[in-house]
């Protein structure tokens, strides 16, 4: 059993949105596929941070939730800037499971148990300077923490997953990086950043007693992160 951790999708199957126009993301669905096959097994959980689907609604996800779905292991989903087809947890649990897409689990203000760890995050959030909003950031602040909190209670070490970077260019978003520190996370992995130009910037490696990793699916080559 291992744990895995892979975002950015950006699967289009059931709409006309290709990433492969894209420099480095030629045939990229073949490639995350094969290097999935010949990684993960069924026994295994691949926690996809954000920015799965181009799907504009719930139900416009079914092919590419059917191709996750198809891949071995049990598949946790947390929520990204382009998931525009994101609704409550409780519709998204009922689609689910009316598609009987079994191996598929939504991360919204819970956690998963994992072995010896507790699966918790969020979207996330990042306010720069003079844009964003303070109420969506003070919103996934929260879902952070009932998040890490459900984490606790499982009695295992909490792992966060987020989609947006806590900290990318040198510049901390303070009001969910102290979310971390305060519940002792030590270890949280994020996506969102894409290209060489932008690779450069992001924090991969201790930072204030932290283990920060990028996990977007072109810095690590289409091919799933072992978390544990």
């Amino acid at each position: 059993m291992s744990l895995y951790a892979i975002a950015d999708l950006h699967l289009s199957l059931g709409a006309d949105k290709p990433m492969d126009i894209f420099s480095g993301w030629s045939g990229y669905v073949e490639r995350l596929e094969k290097n999935w096959r010949r990684l993960v097994t069924d026994d295994d959980t691949v926690v996809i941070g954000g920015d799965v689907s181009w799907a504009m609604k719930l139900e416009e996800t079914y092919e590419d939730f059917k191709f996750i779905d198809s891949l071995p292991g049990r598949k946790i989903l947390i929520k990204g800037n382009h998931d525009y087809w994101w609704q409550t947890k409780k519709k998204m649990d009922e689609y689910i499971k009316n598609n009987s897409f079994d191996t598929l689990s939504i991360l919204f203000n819970n956690a998963f148990e994992y072995g010896g760890y507790s699966i918790c995050g969020t979207r996330g959030w990042f306010l720069e300077e003079g844009s964003g909003d303070k109420k969506v950031l003070n919103r996934e602040a929260g879902r952070l923490k009932a998040s890490i909190e459900a984490a606790i209670k499982l009695g295992r070490e909490p792992v966060a997953f987020l989609h947006y970077p806590p900290v990318y260019q040198g510049k901390e978003c303070e009001e969910l990086f102290s979310i971390l520190l305060e519940y002792g996370v030590k270890k949280c992995y994020y996506g969102h950043i894409h290209g060489k130009n932008s690779f450069k910037y992001a924090v991969c490696g201790e930072y204030r007693g932290v283990e920060m990793q990028l996990i977007s699916c072109d810095y690590l080559d289409f091919t799933p992160k072992l978390v544990r």
